[in-house]
């Protein structure tokens, strides 16, 4: 019988914040499509005898960040210098915060396989500086500094992943989250966003039985076998961590990132069934070979030899934050809910118009406006949803015109409806047993033939709640 593995996955999320300037210097951070080495001066260089200072703007933005996390903002924090050489920071060392970050210990909760929330701990909310871009022409690297200095902030998480798809999902909340709070564009295509995991496997120890305590198991996707994924929910919390692992770097597509970790996962495994020692290790993404590669050893934190910037002062922030918390603005999560208890909509319905905040808004105004008309907040939730009009092109009153004339031939008596979906779960009977065995999506197929049967004239939300009360019987 083949050993079974079960990953042990942190994230690191690298987010470059939309301020005007840079971090620690006056230069324009609206770099994106520029010119090479246009928006630099003496500081983002690195040159002899130029001194920083803070971005003020970027420092409340880490904060916004950190206090949305349910993050503590340090009362002093401090930047340092991390020491490395590499050619895209042209001074020899990034300014970044190790031992003194500004927002510490926060979570984020995820929805689980089963629908279950899962807690993912973040261990830190901290600031830093961007660095250059280099680009590889032929048997040369050139190196725009445009980026050098950009502000950065860093989103570390506590090893809480047990799959890829729970990494996807928590990075797309984040990415979502930065531009509720308006910090970031946070778009991943231009390196707004940029994604690095720490993947490990280890052993899992198969004489724990189904009937142990609960708390003490792990939420988890799947366990991973040399030849793929295996389910199983007896993985302790408790386990010591593995004495390796390996981080895919700088990955900007959550597809990717998805299928990085999954390699990641079967290589590992493969390797320590033949017996293979692993060691720490930083690893690239080939899209094209689709596997990781070696890029280097990986660094501790002593091969960076950090020690406080000498020339930044420390940060204390003091009445800041009550300030930052009074203009932070109703979280993406919080809205969802929100919409549920106050509008009566599904949680799927919630999810889907709380996505942006720019649709959040038009929904609420449409709302208003319907109101006055004495239009349910269901129906109005079903039009944009269904319909998918432009908000930035159709007034909401205009959409009110169209609810109000579109309604005119709804079905909407129950007992009619009711006779169609009898007959329609009659036609379609493997879909309605489908959904009675737990595949969800199998009612949007009975719902449909609904809408075929009357031409689109069904009230879609009271077909939907006849079919599950018919398929529940």
């Amino acid at each position: 019988m083949k050993q079974l593995y079960e990953p042990i996955i942190g994230l690191e999320v690298h987010v470059e914040l939309n301020t005007k300037s840079k971090m620690f210097c006056k230069c324009s951070a609206d770099y994106f499509g520029k010119e090479p080495n246009t928006h630099t001066c003496p500081v983002c260089l690195g040159l002899p005898g130029a001194l920083p200072y803070i971005n003020e703007t970027a420092i409340e933005s880490c904060m916004k960040i950190g206090l949305a996390l349910g993050c503590t903002v340090s009362e002093i924090s401090r930047f340092e210098r991390k020491n490395y050489f590499y050619p895209d920071l042209a001074k020899g060392y990034q300014i970044s915060q190790y031992r003194w970050p500004l927002c510490k210990g926060g979570r984020l909760q995820i929805t689980g396989n089963s629908g279950q929330d899962i807690t993912i701990r973040i261990n830190r909310v901290h600031q830093e500086e961007d660095t250059g871009k280099l680009t590889h022409v032929g048997n040369e690297t050139l190196i725009d500094f445009n980026r050098c200095g950009v502000p950065l902030v860093e989103i570390v998480t506590e090893p809480d992943f047990h799959g890829s798809e729970k990494v996807r999902d928590f990075a797309k909340k984040l990415q979502q989250l930065f531009r509720y709070l308006g910090v970031s564009n946070a778009d991943m295509e231009r390196g707004d966003m940029r994604l690095e995991a720490n993947v490990s496997v280890r052993k899992i120890d198969m004489s724990l039985r189904e009937d142990e305590d609960d708390e003490a198991i792990s939420n988890m996707d799947g366990i991973a076998t040399p030849f793929g994924l295996a389910m199983t929910k007896n993985v302790r919390n408790d386990k010591p961590l593995p004495n390796y692992r390996i981080e895919l770097k700088n990955i900007n597509s959550f597809r990717f990132m998805v299928a990085a970790i999954e390699y990641e996962i079967k290589r590992q495994s493969e390797a320590l069934e033949k017996g293979e020692k692993l060691t720490a290790e930083t690893r690239g993404w080939d899209q094209v070979k689709k596997e990781t590669y070696l890029q280097r050893s990986k660094e501790e934190a002593n091969d960076y030899r950090y020690f406080p910037e000498p020339d930044l002062p420390e940060l204390r922030i003091k009445n800041k934050e009550l300030r930052i918390k009074e203009e932070m603005p109703e979280l993406p999560w919080n809205k969802e809910e929100r919409f549920v208890s106050e509008y009566g909509l599904t949680k799927d319905n919630a999810r889907i118009l709380a996505e942006s905040n720019d649709l959040a808004e038009y929904y609420e105004s449409v709302v208003k406006l319907g109101k006055q008309k004495e239009m349910e907040p269901k129906q109005i939730a079903n039009y944009l949803i269904n319909q998918k009009p432009d908000i930035n092109k159709v007034s909401p009153e205009e959409i009110i015109k169209n609810i109000q004339s579109k309604s005119a031939g709804i079905i909407g008596d129950e007992a009619e409806l009711k006779k169609i979906a009898f007959d329609v779960i009659k036609e379609n009977s493997e879909s309605a047993e489908a959904f009675k065995a737990g595949k969800l999506g199998a009612l949007n197929v009975l719902l449909g033939a609904i809408m075929k049967k009357t031409a689109g004239k069904a009230d879609i939300e009271k077909a939907k709640e006849i079919l599950e009360n018919l398929l529940s019987k």
